[in-house]
């Protein structure tokens, strides 16, 4: 699908789109730029990266085509044993219904029964995008979670006591991962989807904790070192580079915390050290997003000087 047919209802969804920005809430980077990173740029390139597909779903009447952004996801499906896929958004044109677009997301998921059988998808989408929403849900997709990213820039100015942490290490991703699993949190994406069983939530929840020693998707992870004290609980951290490095600046995000009982009131412990950390290398922002039912992270939030960013819906469809 060349990229030429697709300006017109990448410009119509532009307004939407802005919020797709992880960090559209920070102010300092311009909008200009952000829309062409992770936005009406994002939506444009589709299709140039592998695993990206366009599919369109036709219309009875001229100008009702609504052409969908999926990301297939080998790590996901390898895991789960079924194809997975990540909806990115839907492109369509301001006149087009809401029933019309109810009926394009059927077709979508008729699409992806036909063509795989058993599946899993999910989208990430901004509380904004009122219009995808309702057409997506409208046509089965089922919310399962709902997200608020927090941020906490300033950090010259952050004076929180200091704790004495350390880095995990790769002798010690078992044990994470047993962390993660036990400190199960019923509301995230995929505790909180019947899809999924509850050991296949638990293992995935260790697997990506695990991961996050021994692979890339973690800087670091950052675990309590005081004598005496066993380690129930650690604090993944990404440094975000592809995406700093594309604004012009450094930047952090919380990717995954679990806190056991014997490490009680270290949430906090860890994400202070996560800003004294990021001030330390020069990190403009740290950002971290927790489900809207997580009032312990917000206590976390209000105690170290974080705002609230953004709110996002996670909504999910499959086929048996």
């Amino acid at each position: 699908m060349g990229t030429e047919s697709l300006s017109p209802l990448v410009a119509a969804r532009a307004a939407e789109l802005a919020y797709y920005s992880p960090y559209y809430f920070l102010r300092q980077f311009s909008g200009e730029l952000q829309q062409a990173l992770f936005g009406t740029g994002t939506a444009t390139r589709w299709g140039q990266e592998a695993g990206t597909k366009t599919y369109r779903t036709t219309g009875e009447k001229p100008g009702a085509d609504v052409y969908w952004l999926l990301r297939s996801l080998p790590w996901d499906s390898d895991y789960f044993g079924l194809p997975t896929f990540r909806l990115f958004t839907g492109l369509f044109a301001a006149q087009v219904t809401a029933a019309e677009l109810v009926t394009a997301a059927h077709a979508l998921r008729q699409h992806l029964a036909e063509r795989n059988g058993t599946f899993y998808a999910f989208s990430i989408v901004p509380a904004e995008d009122v219009r995808l929403l309702q057409g997506l849900t409208a046509a089965g997709w089922q919310l399962v979670e709902t997200r608020l990213t927090y941020y906490r820039d300033h950090l010259e100015d952050f004076t929180y006591p200091r704790h004495t942490v350390r880095a995990a290490t790769l002798g010690e991703a078992a044990h994470i991962g047993r962390i993660a699993a036990a400190a199960r949190n019923p509301y995230d994406r995929i505790h909180a989807d019947n899809w999924f069983s509850e050991a296949q939530a638990d293992g995935y929840s260790a697997r990506y904790a695990e991961n996050a020693v021994t692979g890339d998707l973690a800087a670091t992870v950052l675990v309590p070192n005081v004598p005496g004290l066993p380690v129930d609980s650690f604090l993944a951290i990404s440094d975000l580079e592809i995406d700093a490095s594309a604004l012009g600046t450094r930047l952090s995000r919380v990717l995954l915390t679990a806190v056991g009982p014997a490490n009680r009131g270290w949430h906090a412990k860890l994400v202070a050290e996560t800003l004294h950390r990021a001030h330390a290398l020069g990190h403009e922002a740290v950002v971290m997003t927790t489900q809207a039912t997580n009032h312990a992270v917000f206590r976390t939030c209000e105690k170290l000087g974080f705002r609230l960013g953004a709110t996002s819906h996670v909504l999910a469809c499959n086929c048996r």
